[in-house]
């Protein structure tokens, strides 16, 4: 078994991108490889299969890898509660709930979840792909540190540093960053990748030379911006919009502070007939044919959120006026009538009026549902795919009218009037049956379908081809087979066959 580890300048480098990348690249060699994050902080998040909670892009490499995702994959988990504390997951299971303080004291004991991780994966395939989180050069939080070189020194591993060229300063990035390492660090990483180049290549190449000459470390590619892919993000809201139809049904989404799983709406984004917006703080509230309540982390202080920013009135106002309004589970119970968390188990201890457009309660209570899920939309044969993950219980006459049937319950809500709908499900507009029949019911009349599992693997095939065409990936596959541990268990051949 052998370990490469991407690791970028600053976060949102292009890591994630470059790791799906490289995993379906090895795929494609047929080489049995897998995604690992050590340590990830998000608040879009996927269920595995051994009923874990991973981070949403390491489950998109998995994808990519084309292989099942496991909670051993990305082994912590931090999921922001307010600015200065975090859900903590370890191995996918809800560890505790943890200031940044605390959890710095608690990274030893971090680290031995993360080796056990990375070392099952080693019994179960040849290569893994790790990626780094944020940048190894924050020397305040070099101490303890478990996600990018603590990680690759205890594991032995080469690593590759993406730095971003959009962002300027590009070779400020990458010399900075060495120059923070360790000697030691500094050794095992073995070369850059520059990202999201745009213009002529010859323009750039006597920045490449001189960075070649004064580190002494090669530049194994530089990769183009590549417009329009769309691929689901780590924690970041995206803006790729598809071109759009003249008829389109209009969509806003409150951009709440602690908004969790907005990968839910990549569908609609890319949807010709829908114009999707996310509506910041302080911004003006447009009219809209529906407005869709995202999940949350923390849905009581995100409903007071809500409410100051006066999204009460203008969803009443909107109602009035006919439209929709959806919840997804934590704008699922933002719906009804109380939220209650007597327990803090999502922030302070106590009970919170809701929209009261719903007639249900929400408590929160120990124990997170996590499960994926598939069935049908009441009422119709529209097949949905999707996914649990919360804490809260619903309870209310609302729940007699339910959204969809996942064979071993029934979930979410509709109102008698059709207005207003819920569910705890996320990824409900990924299957293209669900999309269309989900559309027709808030107001898209001849409403279409996009496919957004089609679209993944479109794009994650596109990736594969750009890493290809623009990066030396014969020179990756030689140092991801330098290992003597590699030589001994992985047949080079492999590394290196045809497509």
């Amino acid at each position: 078994m052998t370990t490469l580890m991407i690791q970028g300048t600053t976060s949102d480098a292009g890591k994630s991108t470059v790791v799906a990348g490289l995993c379906r690249v090895l795929k494609r060699r047929g080489v049995s490889v897998a995604p690992f994050k050590p340590q990830n902080m998000a608040l879009n998040s996927a269920v595995t299969s051994d009923g874990g909670e991973i981070g949403r892009s390491t489950a998109l490499q998995a994808q990519a890898a084309g292989v099942i995702p496991h909670s051993d994959m990305n082994p912590v988990l931090l999921k922001p509660e307010t600015d200065r504390g975090a859900q903590v997951i370890l191995r996918g299971k809800v560890y505790g709930h943890m200031d940044a303080l605390d959890y710095h004291a608690f990274k030893r004991t971090a680290q031995e979840s993360v080796m056990a991780a990375w070392q099952a994966l080693e019994q179960r395939y040849d290569v893994i792909i790790a990626e780094g989180a944020g940048s190894p050069a924050e020397i305040n939080l070099r101490k303890g540190d478990i996600a990018n070189m603590g990680f690759a020194e205890a594991a032995d591993c080469p690593v590759l540093l993406v730095g971003d060229i959009d962002r300027g300063g590009v070779f400020a990035q990458l010399v900075g960053t060495l120059a923070l390492l360790s000697d030691s660090e500094q050794a095992r990483t073995k070369g850059f990748i520059i990202n999201r180049f745009r213009g002529d290549i010859a323009l750039l190449e006597p920045g490449l030379e001189w960075l070649e000459a004064h580190t002494q470390k090669p530049v194994l590619g530089t990769l183009p911006y590549l417009q329009g892919l769309l691929l689901d993000a780590e924690d970041s809201i995206g803006t790729v919009q598809a071109e759009k139809e003249s008829q389109t049904l209009k969509v806003i989404v409150p951009a709440l502070p602690r908004i969790s799983n907005h990968t839910d709406f990549d569908p609609l984004r890319l949807h010709p007939q829908v114009s999707l917006s996310f509506i910041g703080p302080d911004q003006p509230i447009p009219p809209a044919d529906v407005i869709v309540l995202p999940g949350s982390k923390s849905t009581a202080s995100d409903l007071a959120w809500l409410k100051r920013q006066g999204w009460d009135a203008a969803i009443t106002r909107h109602l009035r006026y006919g439209g929709k309004v959806l919840g997804i589970c934590g704008g699922f119970q933002m719906l009804g009538e109380w939220v209650d968390d007597p327990d803090g188990l999502e922030g302070a201890p106590g009970k919170m009026a809701g929209l009261g457009l719903l007639p249900l309660t929400t408590r929160m209570v120990a124990g997170k549902q996590l499960r994926n899920v598939s069935g049908v939309l009441v009422g119709e044969e529209a097949k949905v795919e999707g996914y649990e993950i919360h804490n809260g219980v619903s309870e209310g006459p609302a729940l007699s009218r339910p959204l969809f049937d996942v064979g071993t319950h029934l979930d979410g809500a509709i109102s008698e009037d059709g207005q207003v709908m819920g569910t705890y499900l996320h990824g409900l507009f990924d299957h293209p049956e669900a999309c269309q029949a989900l559309l027709t019911k808030l107001g898209l009349a001849k409403a279409g379908s996009v496919d957004y599992n089609a679209h993944r693997e479109q794009a994650l095939e596109r990736l594969a081809d750009t890493l290809e065409a623009h990066l030396d990936i014969d020179a990756i596959l030689a140092l991801i087979a330098s290992s003597s541990a590699a030589k001994q268990s992985l047949c080079p051949s492999a590394l290196t066959k045809d497509r």
